[in-house]
């Protein structure tokens, strides 16, 4: 599979649209459902109780207060024409017409079922969201699962929901009356806010209204990229050099940039060795007590430290937990655990969510005894050495908080990384995205305001210059570099940025790689390839959508004349990538070290799926 931009296509009409729309909805197994009738909300409540009729009365006048009315444009519902795209990946996939002639518009009347709702949403419920309505075939919350796509030129929008559609609009002005609205309903549904400019303010800050306003941020420091691109983009598929299975169910992958790369399974931890190919055969596999064992945990996350010579291997306290209370030393050249750490505060014992090197390059220094530790309102650097600085050969010794912060209001961190200096990105459940400095932990030196989802993975570049935070929808590259008031340029890691702040870029597939990708395609693992030396700049994006491997260019992502940004309000999003597509869920994909790329531009792409890990070349075509 190639970039998501060649699928997208010209739409054409079809002479047998009834035929055609019947063999698209027997084609995706399940039908959306039936929009409801436009009556008003407190009609559709039948024989409730009057306390509870009551109640909604009063909710119904505080939204009439909030100056948010039931229909989004003035005039009425518009007309459009309404495609959808039946086929999926094969030689037979086209758009067909499923409506010659359609209304739309957006409301505050709609059903939303169990899938598509916001799992544990504690901002709202589906009686105070904004719907799209399109004819009797759509009716859908206005939110990030749309991934609504806007095609200029075209006059059009695509978008997911019980499959893939695109409303074609029949005039310049109802286009753009539907993107502005629809932008408007999606920040309204977001921060449960009016979409003015003085709410807008509120929720993003006056030093990232360019976050809010994108039209008007910026854009200087997103870099002309260079004429060429070492990774294609086509729609040939990339072929695997290497196939290795796993002998148990593989949870995540830990990339060691020496001799040997290692699967964390549910029965252990696997070597496999690196080759400028990529990866290939095994060596020493360390296998734990097997469930129902008193002393057995899954392991969640190992990472190597110490010369790459010791693993770190972070287990959940029970099956249900993210959090675990110790973490096991494995030497990698025996493969058995020598000891395991506790994790302690003032003779307290705490918990941990994540741990990662001090820094990018950390796991190479045979001598380095420190690493970093996470947990939900705690950030902090352990020492396997005691307060004397004597390394400990207990069998259940206790690591040193040797120093870090414990918050005490909800920070909701969720995942961290580490810069080559040793500064420290954070990203948070509230969508923020914190940068720490290599002198504090108590205070932020950058917090950059959410754009309405978790963040659930973030990785930085070795020089610290840009961070990639993953949320379910799309990936945000985020610029830290501005230029101080002796004009010096620094990043956000060592300075306050000022008001002179860049929008990110947002990284997103289209519509319909999007449904292709499977029931789990939220995003997951963002993440740059790897580098671990000053002067070496980072070719690649990965992340994981459901059955897909997605990678973009680096360089493509930062040109400012890159044609996806050409056509576009709003974020500025990336659509040029390439696909590497499984048969199954993949748990994980990440690129070797950049040292491994002596025969080819790009170091190869490791993929793992429950059951086995492959290995690719990104730069073939």
């Amino acid at each position: 599979m190639g970039a998501g931009q060649s699928r997208d296509g010209e739409l054409e009409d079809s002479d047998s649209e009834e035929e055609e729309e019947e063999e698209a909805e027997a084609g995706t197994g399940q039908s959306p459902p039936s929009v409801p009738s436009h009556a008003p909300f407190s009609s559709k409540l039948g024989s409730t109780s009057p306390s509870f009729k009551s109640g909604l009365g009063e909710i119904d006048s505080k939204l009439d207060n909030l100056s948010l009315s039931r229909r989004r444009v003035a005039q009425g519902p518009q007309k459009g024409k309404l495609y959808r795209h039946i086929g999926g990946n094969t030689p037979k996939a086209q758009w067909v017409v499923a409506a010659k002639s359609v209304s739309w518009e957006f409301s505050r009347e709609g059903d939303c079922d169990d899938d598509e709702s916001d799992d544990g949403d504690e901002k709202g419920v589906s009686w105070n969201s904004w719907f799209l309505l399109v004819g009797s075939r759509v009716s859908a919350r206005v939110d990030e699962k749309l991934q609504a796509k806007f095609f200029g030129e075209q006059l059009r929008v695509d978008f997911v929901h019980y499959g893939v559609w695109a409303l074609k609009f029949t005039s310049r002005t109802d286009f753009q009356d539907f993107e502005t609205e629809f932008r408007n309903c999606l920040f309204e549904n977001t921060y449960l806010l009016e979409a003015t400019e003085e709410n807008k303010i509120k929720v993003f800050g006056k030093d990232f209204i360019g976050w809010a306003n994108p039209e008007a941020a910026d854009d200087s420091v997103w870099e002309d990229a260079e004429d060429s691109f070492d990774m294609p983009v086509g729609t040939k598929p990339l072929k695997e050099d290497y196939v290795e299975p796993s002998k148990g169910i593989i949870q995540s992958l830990t990339m060691g940039a020496l001799d040997h790369s290692y699967l964390v399974s549910v029965k252990g931890i696997e070597a496999v060795k690196n080759l400028p190919s990529g990866i290939h055969g095994k060596g020493v596999s360390v296998m734990f007590n097997g469930p129902g064992s008193t002393s057995y945990s899954t392991p969640k996350k190992a990472m190597l430290i110490r010369g790459e010579s010791n693993l770190m291997v972070l287990s959940p306290n029970d099956e249900s937990a993210s959090h675990s209370s110790s973490v096991q030393q494995v030497d990698v050249g025996t493969g058995k655990i020598v000891s395991q750490w506790k994790f302690e505060k003032d003779g307290t014992a705490i918990t941990m969510r994540d741990i990662v090197n001090d820094s990018k390059g950390s796991q190479l220094d045979p001598t380095r005894s420190t690493f970093l530790g996470l947990d939900d309102n705690r950030l902090c650097r352990w020492d396997m050495r005691d307060r004397r600085g004597i390394v400990q050969q207990l069998a259940s010794p206790v690591l040193d908080w040797t120093e870090g912060h414990q918050f005490s209001r909800g920070t909701n961190f969720q995942c961290f990384a580490s810069t080559g200096d040793g500064a420290v990105v954070v990203g948070s459940k509230d969508g923020k995205v914190r940068l720490y400095g290599t002198t504090s932990m108590r205070m932020a030196k950058t917090a950059f305001p959410g754009l309405g989802s978790p963040i659930t993975h973030v990785d930085v570049t070795y020089d610290g210059k840009w961070v990639l935070a993953t949320a379910d929808s799309y990936l945000i590259l985020i610029s830290t570099v501005f230029k101080d008031k002796d004009g010096k340029t620094k990043t956000g890691f060592t300075g306050r940025m000022g008001n002179n702040i860049a929008a990110p870029r947002l990284l997103k597939l289209s519509p319909l790689d999007v449904h292709l990708a499977g029931k789990n395609y939220k995003f997951q693992h963002g993440q740059f390839s790897w580098v671990t030396e000053s002067g070496r700049q980072e070719r690649n994006l990965v992340a994981t959508v459901g059955n897909f491997s997605v990678v973009w260019n680096f360089r493509r992502v930062k040109d400012s004349s890159h044609e996806c940004y050409q056509v576009t309000r709003g974020l500025k999003s990336c659509y040029c990538y390439r696909i590497i597509p499984k048969d199954e869920s993949i748990v994980d994909s990440k690129f070797m070290h950049d040292s491994f790329s002596l025969v080819s531009p790009n170091a190869p792409l490791v993929v793992a799926t429950p059951n086995k890990v492959s290995s690719f070349n990104v730069s073939k075509d």
